[in-house]
């Protein structure tokens, strides 16, 4: 029998077709509307539809790394419950939230927690470094971006300081955000200093990615954790505002929160969970019930942290965020770079608006994905529509990631509003209650406010036709990220 080789490839074809099918139809926490765009694109254009798919359609990681993801967290030990905490925030209307966002890393609520809020980018570096300077025993750092820039140097310098003179400094970067500085004399140079640098979700070849799954699946922490006592939450990458990589779009604005109490052991929690993750050494030592009880007078800042990334069976960053949303009674106010909403987070907002909660968006003006911004801007006019009051930030790229409800809740951290940081990325950010910090927050937000432009209903009908399409469509695409 003569063999037929257009047959072989037609038959080879369909069978790939009906396994990307099968595939897209089963895939498990997806909404209708990303399995229904992925079909289209497959059966629209199939080679490149089955290509796509396979590269970008699933946020999976290996079963080596999923395997030891529960493995290490069976073993990393948990604190104890905080019953006192709990009952406490039950009292208030913000309870949901925060029990949410318990069931994400079995991490509780707890109390006496002190913060301080850095003036700005640059000063956040300085306190930083400052912070390493003083430490004695442990420096614990994980970001996304390092950059081979001023700040980037002074917290490289500071942390081949303390490894000189002996305390134990394990590091992480991400593969992709840091990639030239981990290919850098600068990274030797940490490691030749007796520094444990280790790369975050290493990137190997096309056909390796394949197999082992999306090459955009990232850490995108941002954390610094000194001495189990002192830990640093926020937006900021390790770099100068300038962000000379992409200098059009500078400066960089950033939020970063400095912490004491006992929140920084849940953060040693999160970090201790990517380092073994990458093969670091066990550090559950440091994660004993350790931090000192707050006086009677001073309850301190109820916070909780919230660990999030493809590993979790939901996405659970996205619903701490639509929890909040839901929690706010007078007033609602967001600042992030990215927004691509999901389903339920686009109609939590424009709920929120219209039943009378004062909603406030802050976004950039320009932004340095103009996909991103595209889909962004095909949502103003049902937000505004809704009573959502939206402003553009001017002067550079806001990339400050806040959320304020009633001047006495926040949610402030790593995340973006946008589906990448809801699927695809490992995120850290800090849930908190006390009206004296949340103020502190809300009033920086007031800061941004103060250079924006408002958007109005007159500014989006007046957009054309041609942009409106090209706007719809990036939004109807994003499902398919």
């Amino acid at each position: 029998m003569r063999f037929d080789a257009g047959l072989a490839l037609s038959l080879l074809f369909f069978a790939a077709l009906g396994v990307t099918v099968v595939r897209i139809v089963l895939r498990p926490q997806r909404e209708p509307a990303s399995r229904i765009a992925w079909l289209i694109a497959v059966f629209a254009v199939p080679v490149v539809g089955i290509v796509a798919y396979l590269l970008l359609g699933e946020a999976r990681i290996s079963a080596k790394r999923r395997k030891r993801y529960r493995a290490i967290e069976a073993h990393l030990p948990h604190p104890h419950e905080k019953a006192a905490v709990r009952r406490g925030l039950a009292r208030t209307a913000y309870a949901a939230p925060f029990a949410l966002a318990e069931t994400v890393n079995s991490l509780p609520p707890t109390a006496g927690n002190r913060a301080r809020l850095a003036a700005d980018s640059n000063a956040a570096i300085r306190e930083m470094v400052d912070d390493i300077d003083n430490a004695t025993s442990t420096v614990h750092l994980c970001f996304y971006i390092w950059l081979a820039d001023e700040n980037g140097f002074r917290i490289k310098n500071a942390l081949v300081r303390a490894a000189r003179r002996g305390v134990r400094v394990r590091v992480l970067a991400d593969a992709l955000g840091s990639r030239g500085f981990i290919r850098s004399a600068y990274w030797r140079e940490m490691q030749g200093a007796g520094i444990d640098a280790r790369v975050a979700l290493p990137i190997g070849g096309l056909i390796w990615t394949l197999i082992r799954g999306r090459f955009d699946l990232r850490n995108h922490r941002k954390q610094l954790i000194v001495d189990n006592r002192i830990a640093w939450c926020g937006s900021q990458n390790l770099a100068d505002p300038e962000f000379r990589v992409k200098p059009r779009y500078a400066p960089w604005v950033d939020i970063m929160t400095r912490w004491e109490g006992p929140v920084v052991r849940d953060c040693q929690f999160i970090f201790a969970a990517d380092w073994e993750s990458e093969h670091g050494d066990d550090i559950s030592d440091l994660l004993v019930d350790g931090a000192e009880p707050p006086p009677a007078a001073d309850p301190g800042i109820a916070a909780q942290i919230v660990g999030t990334g493809p590993n979790l069976r939901y996405a659970a960053m996205t619903a701490c965020f639509v929890s909040l949303i839901h929690a706010a009674r007078r007033e609602l106010v967001v600042t992030t770079p990215y927004f691509v909403p999901d389903e339920q987070l686009i109609f939590a907002l424009l709920d929120c608006a219209r039943r009378g909660v004062a909603t406030v968006m802050i976004l950039p003006k320009r932004n340095d994905s103009l996909i991103v911004a595209g889909a962004s801007r095909s949502y103003y006019a049902d937000l505004i529509d809704a009573g959502v009051r939206l402003y553009e930030y001017r002067p550079g790229l806001l990339h400050a990631k806040t959320m304020v409800a009633d001047g006495e809740v926040a949610l402030i951290g790593s995340a973006n509003l946008d589906r990448r940081s809801f699927e695809l990325n490992f995120e850290n950010n800090i849930l908190f209650m006390d009206k004296g910090f949340a103020g502190e927050i809300r009033t920086r937000q007031d800061s941004y406010l103060a250079d924006c432009d408002a958007v109005t209903a007159q500014d989006v009908a007046n957009t054309g036709m041609p942009r409106r399409f090209w706007r719809n469509l990036l939004a109807m695409l994003s499902p398919l990220l």
